[in-house]
């Protein structure tokens, strides 16, 4: 089965996963034998059958969003306007509203040294703000050259305290630099519709200031918004086809949509997997671990999708951000000794960018003779491909996902594919992947503190 051992591409998917170094062919006792796996499956599939109709229909309202132009355009416009003599765009926003974007900047070698080539040196730098730190934000503030910074803001509700706490002392610091006069063409907003009788305190804190908000879609929650214009304006400032990953994201959709068992869905054979793993194999972690710079910020993007939506009724996988070669020599220890407690998933280039060639005799003065000539792509791309087959030959889950490229189409692809999982996992967990009652709760206790303390 296709699915299942990871033998070829699916479709036009431009990815190939394999799960086979989750089964019990592979790994014995502690994998997945086809009498473990198939009821997980056949759980899944009434799961994936109501998530084709959501699709179909766009009951799932992020599934509307990949046929949608007119979002795409607005943002280019706004984007376009923003950066006129512009040097720095700066993104404040938390959680959801922050790293898909991230994800997508990175791709295209946002906080990479040297990576930029010619035409996106043209562009202004881009910065993020995810996480409020006061002595971070006063710094920052104090050292941006603020006639040529822009800031776009960007918060769902209208209503996240710490974003709004950013955009108040960015909008202080301009006035305070005589640019109050300015603050319309210095800041964007991103934030859902007005709605009579709903107080959206960003949407008025702009309006006030004569600053322009684009709407935020209703029905798609911050951790499923990469693919919204949230997370597709970073991409757009980088210089990356906004379209293009939606099209990269809906080839995973329309797999699903032409596929006829779970197993013959990755997305779906991926959910199965891991929670088979989980209940009967006693799976508590699950560990990203992408092989490439440029793919790091994809696993801090899926520990906030997967524990968000599983992490209820005593449900869930803690999930876990790693990234090769560097966590090799600090968390693949555990892995590989410690509690048999985690599934790995690797995410690789099939044939990793050459880079540098190691010089023959300085490699022999080095002592790494077996390296002479070679390049580092080749020592990265052994290791991402040793480390998974020694963890399994340790008896260890792990499945890979191979690419070819890191491009608008993959980074689509390969984050609709981990929505999908994550919401049939979810599903078939019986818990709500789009609620989040903890994070409420502690934004509850919060305010009340501050009250309690005013």
């Amino acid at each position: 089965m296709t699915g299942q051992t990871g033998s070829g591409s699916i479709g036009n998917l431009p990815y190939r996963q394999s799960v086979a170094g989750c089964l019990a062919q592979a790994i014995g006792i502690h994998g997945l034998s086809k009498a473990a796996l198939a009821p997980w499956l056949e759980r899944a599939a009434p799961a994936l059958a109501e998530l084709k109709e959501d699709a179909r229909t766009a009951a799932i309202a992020l599934f509307g969003l990949l046929d949608e132009t007119s979002d795409i355009e607005a943002g280019a416009t706004a984007l376009a306007r923003l950066s006129d003599d512009a040097g720095t765009i700066v993104f404040f926003g938390t959680g959801g509203s922050s790293l898909g974007g991230q994800t997508l900047a990175q791709a295209a070698g946002w906080s990479i040294p040297g990576e930029a080539g010619p035409e996106r040196k043209k562009r202004p730098r881009i910065r993020f703000y995810d996480n409020l730190d006061p002595r971070t934000l006063e710094r920052s503030l104090a050292h941006l050259d603020l006639g040529y910074a822009r800031f776009i803001v960007t918060s769902k509700s209208g209503g996240t305290a710490e974003t709004l706490s950013q955009a108040i002392a960015a909008i202080e610091a301009a006035k305070a630099r005589g640019l109050g006069d300015r603050l319309a063409g210095m800041f964007l907003g991103i934030t859902e519709p007005a709605r009579p009788g709903t107080k959206n305190g960003l949407r008025e804190l702009f309006a006030h200031h004569g600053i322009a908000s684009l709407d935020h879609p209703t029905g798609v929650g911050g951790r499923y918004s990469a693919l919204s214009i949230v997370g597709l304006l970073p991409a757009m400032a980088m210089g990356l086809d906004a379209h293009r990953i939606r099209n990269g994201a809906r080839a995973v959709v329309e797999q699903m949509l032409g596929t006829g068992s779970p197993a013959d869905c990755p997305a779906a054979l991926g959910a199965a997997v891991a929670v088979a793993l989980n209940k009967t194999r006693g799976i508590r972690t699950m560990v990203m671990m992408p092989y490439a710079d440029r793919l790091a910020r994809i696993g801090d993007w899926y520990v906030q999708l997967w524990a968000e939506s599983l992490g209820k009724d005593g449900e869930g996988t803690t999930p876990v951000a790693a990234l090769g070669p560097v966590d090799q020599h600090s968390q693949l220890q555990m892995y590989m000794e410690g509690a048999r407690d985690h599934l790995l998933t690797f995410v690789r280039l099939a044939t990793p960018e050459p880079g540098p060639v190691i010089a023959s005799e300085l490699a022999r003065l080095a002592g790494i003779d077996y390296l002479a000539g070679r390049s580092v792509g080749d020592l990265v791309g052994a290791q991402s491909h040793a480390v998974p087959q020694a963890l399994i030959e340790s008896g260890r889950p792990v499945r890979t996902f191979d690419i070819d490229r890191i491009d608008e189409a993959t980074m689509g692809a390969l984050m609709m594919h981990f929505i999908i999982e994550t919401i049939l996992a979810a599903r078939l967990l019986g818990v709500d992947p789009f609620s989040q009652p903890g994070v409420e709760a502690g934004k509850k206790l919060a305010l009340e503190r501050l009250k309690r303390e005013s």
